[in-house]
């Protein structure tokens, strides 16, 4: 974003906080989010809240995405911005419980906290105190989408396993059909899709062998996993390097690809394109035969209480219900994301096999391991993978400036 698009955005969140300190009453209070196309959503589930809080209205407010952070920032820091903030999850949300912006929340301000899993309320928690700041709200899969016309016109079977994708992208292939629709000109993704592609080789052993300290990127496994990258060269579209995500699901959407590794976060956005689309989300392709299918899953974030809101019992009550299973239901009807809420029914048949997938689900690993200090593996990554499927540098060569630029702050990786 330019400069004075930048500052036209801060005004605006500066006559946001003006507007109001002069009229809010004591029960007004404010959802700060990135997420302006979940308006008319989180104003519908707003108005139930308020129904059985009559007294208690709640303000939609949504910024760009790009400067989200730091226009959330600068409103804190002067002792402003919204009652409830929307965070993201991990490293983002610790630098503004570091700040003292947040407020900690345990059982006895949000008792819905006992409706979340352990896994989605270390997305939430400061990991100095080991309190909660941020109640979760959704989590996200990353899969592979399958357009099932496609194969079906092709008289082929979507693949479970690597040696099936290579057989049948070769197929693919001959019959004038992109297998894989991706590319690498999304820099955010491309982190994505070489967990979607490389955590099958993995698995948990290697997890919590690495955040343990017993190994780092270096190990074999990991070098050996990005080499299996380098295979799908072949099977993405001419000219991989410089397609976004965006055009790349496109590709996929219209038919001309038959797979796109992907989040479960475009599954609504693909339907809406394209109504006619018959498409599936599955594991990405297991190693050999017999293996656990796995997915990679991590939690986007949650519903933080600023700390100097002067409406915070009103903001601990609203996050409150947004941690129900009444608010979860109509959460993921609304919103085609899976939230976290012990209990909630799913009654949409891809988003249940979703969460179904979910179950022996890999986590993202750079996402919930190593954003939280700089730089960060999120950083590294993205910088080194677009160099590696150029073919001008190794994996070895990439997994060695991930592991050493970490050791930066991250002590188990330091002089290994």
């Amino acid at each position: 974003m330019s400069r004075r698009r930048m500052g036209l955005a801060l005004a605006a969140a500066s006559f946001a906080w003006g507007l109001a300190a002069g009229v809010a009453h004591a029960t007004d209070i404010s959802f700060w989010t990135w997420r302006q196309e979940d308006k008319a959503a989180y104003n519908e589930l707003f108005a139930d809240f308020t129904k059985a809080n009559p007294d208690i209205h709640v303000k939609f407010e949504s910024f760009p995405d790009e400067n989200y952070p730091t226009i959330v920032s600068t409103a804190l820091a002067a002792g402003k911005g919204g009652d409830v903030i929307h965070t993201h999850a991990y490293g983002w949300l610790e630098q503004f419980v570091k700040a003292g912006y947040f407020e900690p929340q345990d059982l006895t301000t949000v008792p819905s906290l006992a409706n979340q899993p352990a896994d989605a309320l270390v997305a939430g928690t400061y990991r100095a105190d080991k309190k909660v700041y941020s109640l979760p709200f959704a989590s996200q899969t990353l899969g592979l989408f399958i357009n099932k016309d496609v194969f079906a016109k092709a008289g082929l079977t979507p693949p479970t396993t690597w040696d099936e994708f290579t057989t049948v992208s070769k197929a693919l292939k001959e019959k004038g059909i992109y297998p894989l629709a991706n590319g690498m000109g999304t820099s955010w993704f491309n982190e994505m899709f070489v967990a979607i592609f490389t955590n099958p080789f993995l698995g948990q052993d290697f997890v919590s062998d690495l955040t343990s300290g017993k190994t780092t990127f270096k190990d074999p496994r990991y070098v050996a996993a990005l080499g299996k990258l380098l295979e799908l060269r072949d099977y993405m579209p001419p000219g991989f390097e410089g397609i976004d995500y965006d055009t790349a699901g496109q590709l996929f959407i219209s038919g001309k690809a038959a797979m796109l590794a992907g989040g479960s976060f475009d599954i609504a956005s693909y339907r809406t394109q394209n109504p006619a689309i018959n498409m599936d989300f599955v594991a990405p392709p297991m190693a050999k035969a017999g293996d656990v299918p796995q997915v990679t899953k991590f939690f986007d974030g949650g519903y933080a209480v600023n700390a100097k809101s002067a409406n915070k019992a009103a903001a601990l009550k609203l996050v409150n219900w947004m941690g129900t299973k009444e608010f979860g239901d109509k959460f993921s009807a609304l919103l085609g994301n899976i939230s976290p809420i012990k209990g909630v029914v799913i009654k949409d048949e891809l988003l249940a096999h979703v969460a179904k997938l979910n179950e022996t689900a890999m986590p993202h690993i750079n996402v919930v391991y190593f954003r939280f200090e700089k730089p960060t593996g999120s950083e590294l990554l993205q910088g080194d993978i677009t160099k590696m499927m150029s073919g001008s540098i190794t994996p070895d060569q990439l997994a060695a400036d991930l592991t050493d630029g970490l050791a930066k702050w991250y002590k188990p990786f330091q002089g290994k």
